[in-house]
């Protein structure tokens, strides 16, 4: 009996070392995210807002890691929100292939996304639909817009209607990169 507790005891020690390598060794992997149009820590410009055209900027991603089935990407602000962050836009089951979002992803739900992200479903934002839009923070407050891209494991068969949080349990255990970019807007 005296044995076999030594042998369960080091068993156990043995998942535990184990457990700790594989957490250490799945951190997920730092993608790079930028923009043509949006600077880094710089104000996003009006078009990509509520105070001008409001259509979602277009997104860059480099270092994705060689295991991604798929994308996701989800644009919040932290300063606002009860509680925060208020989600701007959640889109997911992007292709692996792609290198980023382009500019003014359809707006009406049901039109067909552009040939580099065929089959991307966007999620239900802040304001209670699948669709972009953009900063409307109240006058002389400076938000912070983050754009979290999130390079996932396997296809996950991800259903339409997915709110941030809905989207966040689903992907928990699947994610293997992740970056942002995050830039400003104020009204004035």
């Amino acid at each position: 009996m005296k044995s076999l507790c030594k042998v369960a005891a080091k068993s156990a020690q043995a998942i535990l070392l184990l457990g700790g390598a594989v957490a250490a060794q799945t951190a997920p992997q730092q993608i790079v995210v930028g923009s043509p149009a949006i600077t880094a820590n710089q104000p996003i410009p009006k078009d990509y807002t509520a105070d001008g055209r409001n259509v979602s900027p277009p997104l860059e991603w480099t270092n994705v890691p060689a295991s991604t089935k798929e994308l996701a990407v989800i644009c919040e602000d932290p300063d606002a929100g009860n509680p925060p962050p208020f989600v701007h836009w959640v889109i997911y089951k992007i292709p692996a292939t792609a290198k980023g979002l382009p500019e003014n992803i359809p707006f009406e739900p049901g039109a067909p996304m552009p040939a580099s992200v065929a089959g991307a479903i966007q999620g239900v934002s802040g304001f209670r639909r699948p669709i972009y839009r953009g900063p409307a923070p109240p006058p002389a407050k400076v938000h912070h817009y983050h754009f979290v891209v999130y390079a996932l494991d396997a296809d996950l068969g991800l259903k339409p209607g997915l709110s941030r949080v809905d989207l966040l349990t689903a992907i928990q255990d699947h994610i293997v990169g992740r970056g942002e970019l995050v830039a400003t807007y104020e009204r004035k």
